[in-house]
């Protein structure tokens, strides 16, 4: 069993932390992925796990062993790094099979694995090929099988798929999930492409500040994120904020123009509290082009200001009615600018003045530390609910 546990695992450098009190439980055959901006401790993360680094506190497990203090070539992880490190002047057999002939495996069964896991990475009659003779996307292949050929019982891949092109990146994502399936194992994964960690992930784990912000199902990231973090980061574009208070019958904007009605008193809120509101671009409509949103807030007055054509959507970035006629902003406050997407078959136009309805099942709110709220102002939460927790229990 390839489970991976973090318990409270620190890593500090001089007065620099780069992973804080962090603490993971990955079940076997899981495939998680690691993500967060630059400088958040994912890779950090990452080599602890692989014992490239020692955590200053904490401890780590693969199955039932603690690793903590054991090199890497004793934890029966393998690694592919962001740089493939082919050795340029061996073949594809020779660079899959480098490995084992250290370790002095027999001729037959290093054949075997090799075989088996070029089969496995679609490399089949090219063993005899160079690595300058190869595509990007080829030679990435040859690093996978020469993990693949190691048998681990975790697999560890830091960004390898930052050096392709797009299209490539696709492709090689695709890949990646197919090995998933059919090698059953347990992969972590560290990016910052917000693509790859929604689409290939069983789980994911968002990283801020060395932090764990929130470890969950993609979906349960993008729809009810733990923190103002969790949903500023996740989702391109980005989640609209807008700044304001609890009233009493809801929620009203800095500025007066976004306002959303319900019963603060079902949420546990109160009048004058100071929080944030998030919409997603998608629950932004026109007020003239919809008629059946179950939900809608008041309309608001906008006006087109740029528009972004991105072939299956227009992104439309709207300015409330008291920006678009110069009224002043405060330095640092909420500029009144709102994210919209709309078919791309839309006829909006810039500088169109429009009123806009938000869909109140689908607004977020967050209190003055970011935590999250709510997800949705129309029923109130369970009692003992609340967002997705940073941590989820593995299997026994």
């Amino acid at each position: 069993m390839a489970r991976v546990q973090l318990e409270h695992v620190t890593k500090r450098y001089d007065d620099v932390t780069a992973v804080d009190d962090m603490n993971l439980d990955i079940n076997h055959g899981e495939f998680v992925t690691l993500v967060g901006p630059s400088g958040c401790g994912k890779s950090t993360t990452m080599e602890t796990i692989s014992g490239l680094t020692v955590p200053t506190e904490g401890t780590v497990r693969i199955g039932e062993r603690d690793v903590t203090n054991l090199p890497p070539k004793d934890r029966g992880i393998s690694m592919v790094f962001q740089n493939i490190a082919l050795f340029p002047h061996m073949d594809v057999y020779e660079n899959i099979s480098f490995g084992l002939r250290l370790r002095n495996y027999e001729k037959e069964e290093i054949d075997d694995r090799v075989d088996e896991a070029a089969e496995v990475v679609e490399l089949e009659g090219m063993l005899d090929r160079m690595p300058d003779e190869m595509s990007g996307g080829q030679r990435q292949r040859v690093a996978i099988a020469r993990a693949i050929v190691r048998d681990p019982d975790v697999f560890l891949m830091d960004e390898p798929l930052a050096n392709l092109d797009a299209k490539l990146r696709v492709h090689m994502r695709t890949q990646l999930q197919r090995l998933h399936r059919e090698l059953d194992t347990t992969i972590i994964y560290v990016t910052h492409n917000q693509a790859e960690a929604m689409t290939m992930s069983d789980r994911i784990a968002v990283l801020d500040t060395g932090q764990l912000q929130q470890i969950a199902p993609p979906l349960v990231c993008y729809n009810e994120p733990a923190n103002l973090f969790v949903a500023t980061f996740i989702g391109s574009p980005s989640m609209n904020t807008i700044e304001g208070e609890i009233t009493n019958d809801g929620f009203a904007s800095t500025y007066g123009q976004v306002a959303a009605e319900f019963d603060p008193t079902a949420f546990g809120l109160t009048p004058g509290q100071s929080v944030t509101l998030g919409v997603r671009p998608e629950d932004v409509y026109v007020t003239a082009l919809v008629d059946d949103l179950a939900h809608p807030t008041a309309p608001i007055p906008t006006r087109s200001d740029v528009l972004e054509p991105m072939g299956d959507e227009i992104f439309v970035y709207l300015v409330t009615e008291d920006v678009a006629e110069g009224g002043s902003m405060e330095e640092g406050s909420d500029p009144g600018e709102i994210l919209m997407s709309v078919d791309p078959d839309s006829d909006i136009q810039e500088e169109e003045e429009m009123d806009v309805i938000l869909d109140r099942s689908k607004l977020h709110l967050f209190d003055e530390d970011g935590e999250a709220i709510t997800h949705g102002l129309v029923e109130a939460p369970a009692a003992a609910g609340g967002p997705t927790g940073t941590e989820v229990e593995g299997d026994d």
